[in-house]
């Protein structure tokens, strides 16, 4: 799913060449549809749905073999052993079944999953977006990375190790603030470029451009 059009991202683009004008670190920007399928959150769901449903049935099997009575027409029977066995397992397949297909309706899917679990895994695929794209291939080790996860509404930033050194994370999530503020906005473009802006300030107090630096790492947006 594409989330900007050209425009915009030239407009980020341009906010990378203009913050490394200032500065021998490197920006990178990714933008990404979502940071994991989440296949197994999904799958623990309706494990833990059919589990219930099967416990239910278990404490109070009445309802359900009434209900199953009038569904077939309404004359009731003596239900044998495996008869009961397998209204169990179906329930709990059926069930099971439900529940991963409501799951493929995305905003329902990311709504059920732990606000921690999508914090965990975006930082997991910042980190190895960021051992590809920029982790020590600058000659300073001087690489950022801005990743950008719209499904999981969670943003990072990732420094080398040069940079780590000197630059504390609380600095960082001001730079994170500004920029979200403007994502909330629907401004996905102008966050980009107010949290490279801010990244390239920072950037040019430590680590100043020198005169024979040159471009390391593309300034175009990485849309993944």
């Amino acid at each position: 799913m594409a989330y900007l059009d050209d425009a915009g991202r030239k407009l980020v683009a341009d906010a990378v060449t203009a913050a490394e004008a200032q500065t021998s670190g490197e920006i990178v920007t990714v933008l990404a549809d979502r940071s994991d399928g989440y296949t197994d959150v999904a799958l623990l769901w309706a494990v833990g749905a059919a589990f219930t449903v099967m416990s239910l049935f278990a404490a109070f099997p009445l309802p359900f073999l009434d209900l199953w009575d009038r569904l077939i027409g309404g004359w009731g029977h003596q239900w044998s052993t495996g008869e009961l066995a397998s209204m169990v397992i179906g329930l709990g397949l059926l069930t099971f079944l439900a529940v991963m297909l409501v799951q493929q309706w995305e905003p329902l899917k990311f709504a059920l999953i732990p606000g921690p679990t999508k914090t965990i895994r975006v930082h997991a695929q910042a980190v190895r977006q960021f051992k590809v794209g920029a982790d020590r291939r600058t000659t300073g080790r001087t690489g950022v990375m801005i990743y950008l996860s719209m499904r999981e509404h969670r943003a990072e930033i990732v420094a080398d190790e040069s940079i780590a050194a000197v630059v504390s994370a609380e600095v960082w999530g001001e730079a994170m603030g500004d920029m979200l503020i403007e994502i909330r906005k629907g401004r996905i473009a102008e966050g980009l470029a107010v949290g490279i802006g801010d990244v390239g300030f920072v950037l040019a107090q430590h680590f100043p451009r020198g005169a024979d630096d040159v471009n390391e790492l593309p300034d175009r947006l990485i849309e993944v």
